[in-house]
């Protein structure tokens, strides 16, 4: 029985890895569920382990997207200062709360997020669009008042090929955010960096899910320190689960080039409703 329910841990935590390394999740949007719902373990205990797997997904993944150009560097890097100091603060009053109120929270998270990917039906951001286009680094103040070269921007420093992101600001906030939510809900912040960079700021849904692929390890490193502290990490479950994670983080790397953006939204949509309905009844009880 011992053995069947490690085997069943590691399954499901490949399954969790090939979508969250699909989907710039990091897995922990199904281990929470997977754990709680499906296996009886404490809320508060699911979100702890679930923020292990992130970290794996995240060195799994992140290795193959930078080889291959997908993510965007340095937007991850100014974005994660924001969501690392979120995931600090997160982590401190996260045992605080009850464990229904944070059920409620993580499924009206996946509900809002679910919807926003659906009405959004581009499959590609607006900064791609003309009305945004990509003249060159400092194209829209090349020149200064009197007309010599003008330093380049922040956003001409984050820029990729073909987008320029946009609304910095409301970026930053949204990741402080998400850096909350990850150590509340042990997501890795991935369920909101990804909509944020990909409907916010006009990344590509591809650069968005690699980019967030980037950040969540060290997110969730932030507060997972502080549930392995507080003993809310049980390394008899998590070791078989982090396996498993880590081998699907691997093949869903590999397979995310080879995946059409529109099925790829689909994914994403598909799995927030279902889980979503899940911890909404958790919720209730």
């Amino acid at each position: 029985m011992i053995v069947g329910q490690l085997v069943l841990l590691a399954a499901g935590g490949f399954g969790a890895g090939v979508f969250g390394s699909l989907l710039g999740l990091g897995g922990g949007i199904l281990i929470v569920p997977l754990l709680s719902v499906g296996f009886g373990v404490p809320f508060r205990e699911a979100v702890g382990i679930s923020l292990v797997c992130v970290i794996v997904t995240s060195s799994a993944a992140a290795g193959v997207y930078l080889e291959r150009h997908t993510a965007n560097l340095r937007l991850g890097m100014v974005l994660e200062v924001f969501t690392a100091t979120g995931a600090l603060l997160g982590g401190l009053v996260a045992f605080a709360l009850p464990e229904r109120v944070l059920a409620g929270l993580f499924a009206a998270l996946l509900g809002w997020t679910a919807f926003s990917m659906l009405r959004r039906s581009r499959v590609e951001a607006a900064a791609s669009s003309p009305a945004d286009p990509i003249d060159g680094p400092g194209a829209a103040g090349a020149e200064g008042a009197g007309g010599g070269p003008a330093s380049p921007s922040l956003t001409d420093e984050i820029a990729g090929p073909g987008y320029r992101p946009r609304r910095l600001g409301a970026g930053a906030g949204g990741s402080l955010g998400a850096g909350v939510l990850s150590a509340l809900l042990g997501v890795g912040g991935g369920i909101v960096k990804v909509p944020l960079m990909h409907l916010v700021m006009g990344v590509p849904l591809k650069v968005a899910t690699a980019t967030s692929n980037l950040m969540i390890g060290v997110t969730a490193a932030a507060s997972a320190v502080v549930y392995l502290v507080r003993g809310g990490i049980d390394p008899y479950i998590a070791g078989p689960t982090a396996v498993g994670v880590f081998a699907g983080a691997l093949v869903g790397s590999r397979l995310a080039s080879r995946i059409d953006v529109r099925i790829l939204r689909l994914l994403f949509v598909g799995v927030l409703a279902l889980t979503a309905a899940q911890m909404a009844l958790r919720a209730l009880g």
